[in-house]
């Protein structure tokens, strides 16, 4: 017999009945019936209930053993009595004898229970994270991890595509977010950088000739930490391809993505169609561009009705430049308690406020009531009812201003109202391509023209567009948004060294700062490189929502807490003198 075990703690059924095995694992729990003790034993795969009375020369060693112990059994298989089958295990026909036990690692006081649904704070299930991996939500989440990433690699590989690897030490380049950076022992004094993600090494391969790429890829950012975001290292879906429009980059990962989604969605509905959507119009309906279509409120325009009208505020608003009024519908929200409700949560996000309107049956009609109905007046407010098309029962909320300045509260509120009305169908995945990103914008304070998107997407209409208003300046860039989440983002990128050079200078940075910056990729465009475009998935995000959690460290075998830190590797960590010689460096005491 094998030196630890003949079958899983899953295998065993009726069949084995009479059998003698032998099982390895964790005990699970240990209950004492009158004399006769039982144990859950764990393993990987299940558990198998096994079972030892004083009549056994295993129970005085048995007696000694507690939870998360991990030993070695050998027994008998026996039947269970038909009342006392468990139809939740494969293995609950069934229960071992035991006759021999060896206790493999003995265990300590747990600072944590593996068994039950205990909650413990974060730092706990982080330092002592191979704990927190043995319960049984969290080995769901690993292997849902790993079968999604094997799906995801199939599916490529049936598209034509191979997987490359790109490097992991290289130079810094800009991609939005903070390098990690790496000191070089050979040149003291200069550094290499983690890659934020292989964007240049993937271009590189495509003016090298390779048709179609793809990697598993791991991304290094210096980030500030978010329940979505893991601050130090993430992993994507990475694809790049020649010769291939924005459509096509879309035509291409849709399948693979609604595939992943179908086959371990947990039955959720994914939805057929991916409507493409500017990233202008996405901002004025959801207030965000990343919107979650599982809501269907879409928001409105509706500063005509207020102009000159008797809300002041709001007409004196409109007089400014840029300034605009946005209503938000709220089907069967019409009611005073939940109008008060989300004019507190606007209050709470910063806001002094935000208007409302609700519509009521006056048994001989429709009643609009609210401050702002008093206040513009029954044809106006009819108006807006027949704009919104709501009805009695229902309502509307207005926020006001410049659209950059209460988008993002907006989109909240959208959210909210969504949810408190049981508006948002939690049964599906609703995707939506966003698309016609801006290039440029200009800073408010000092006037001046800078990059608003990235900066190495081709933009719509190449030259041409680069010698008009910048401003207007749309890029082949896109992301692709489910349930509220950002899960891919990607571009047709600007392969023409003019094009280059010219939609860097509008952003102010001359000629050799770009050669500087990524001399690498400008020469490489100078020896005919093609058309090429791709985009990047995100792998723990799409993870976090087929496993249904709102966290991304639950998706994530080992993560960094909210202040980047590996509480159970001990890391970041002081450098020795040592070390610090070796690198010609010298850490200054932090500032005061």
């Amino acid at each position: 017999m094998h030196a630890y075990r003949s079958h899983t703690c899953a295998d065993l059924t009726a069949e084995h009945v009479g059998q003698t095995v032998r099982l390895s694992g964790w005990v699970h729990r240990v209950r004492d019936h009158g004399g006769i003790l039982f144990i859950d034993l764990r393993d990987h795969y299940g558990v198998t209930q096994v079972l030892c009375d004083p009549d056994s020369p295993a129970f005085r060693a048995l007696e000694k053993v507690r939870s998360e112990w991990c030993i070695r059994i050998d027994g008998t298989v026996k039947a269970r009595d038909p009342d006392l089958v468990n139809p939740k295990l494969p293995t609950g026909e069934i229960e071992v004898f035991v006759r021999d036990l060896e206790v493999l690692g003995a265990s300590e006081e747990l600072p944590l229970m593996v068994f039950g649904d205990q909650e413990y704070p974060e730092e706990t299930r982080l330092k002592y994270r191979f704990l927190d991996l043995r319960r049984d939500a969290m080995q769901r989440n690993m292997t849902l991890r790993s079968d999604v990433v094997m799906s995801m690699r199939k599916r490529m590989w049936d598209k034509g595509f191979r997987e490359y690897q790109t490097p992991i030490i290289t130079a810094s380049s800009p991609e939005g977010a903070r390098d990690f950076l790496v000191p070089s022992r050979l040149h003291p004094g200069k550094f290499y950088a983690l890659p934020q993600a292989p964007q240049q090494f993937k271009q590189l391969m495509m003016v090298a000739g390779f048709d179609k790429y793809f990697q598993i890829a791991p991304c290094f950012r210096d980030e500030d930490p978010r329940a979505d975001r893991s601050p130090t290292d993430f992993y994507q879906l990475d694809m790049e391809m020649s010769f291939v429009t924005q459509q096509d980059v879309f035509d291409t990962i849709q399948p693979v993505l609604a595939g992943v989604f179908e086959e371990f969605g947990g039955g959720r509905r994914v939805d057929a169609e991916w409507p493409q959507i500017s990233y202008a119009d996405a901002a004025l309906w959801y207030g965000t561009d990343k919107p979650d279509l599982r809501n269907p409120i879409k928001m409105q325009v509706v500063s005509d009705h207020f102009r000159d009208s008797g809300f002041a505020i709001f007409a004196k608003l409109l007089e400014q430049d840029g300034t605009e009024i946005r209503a938000i519908p709220a089907p069967k929200g019409g009611s005073r308690k939940f109008c008060d409700r989300m004019n507190k949560f606007a209050q709470e996000q910063g806001l002094p406020g935000m208007g409302y309107i609700f519509w009521r049956d006056q048994g001989d009609g429709m009643e609009a009531a609210g401050p702002l109905a008093k206040n513009i007046g029954p044809e106006r407010t009819e108006a807006i009812r027949q704009q919104l098309g709501l009805g009695v029962g229902d309502a509307a909320f207005f926020l006001g201003g410049k659209p950059k300045a209460f988008e993002g509260v907006a989109g909240r509120a959208r959210a909210v109202i969504g949810e408190e009305l049981g508006l948002t169908d939690k049964n599906r995945f609703a995707f939506a391509w966003i698309v016609d990103f801006p290039i440029y914008q200009r800073d408010d304070e000092t006037g001046a023209l800078d990059f608003d998107h990235n900066p190495f997407s081709m933009p719509q209409g190449g030259m041409t567009a680069l010698n008009g208003d910048p401003l207007a300046v749309r890029g082949f860039q896109y992301d692709l948004a489910c349930n509220g989440y950002e899960l891919v983002s990607g571009a047709i990128r600007n392969h023409k060294p003019d094009i280059m050079f010219k939609a860097f200078e509008l952003a102010g940075y001359g000629p050799e700062e770009v050669k500087k910056r990524f001399g690498g990729m400008v020469n490489a465009f100078t020896y005919g490189a093609p058309p090429h475009g791709g985009c990047a998935a995100g792998i723990d995000r799409i993870v976090m929502l087929l496993a249904d959690t709102a966290n991304i460290r639950e998706v994530i075998m080992f993560p960094m807490n909210q202040r980047a830190e590996d509480l159970m590797m001990n890391a970041p960590s002081d450098p020795t003198n040592e070390q610090l010689r070796e690198l010609r460096l010298r850490v200054l005491p932090p500032e005061s």
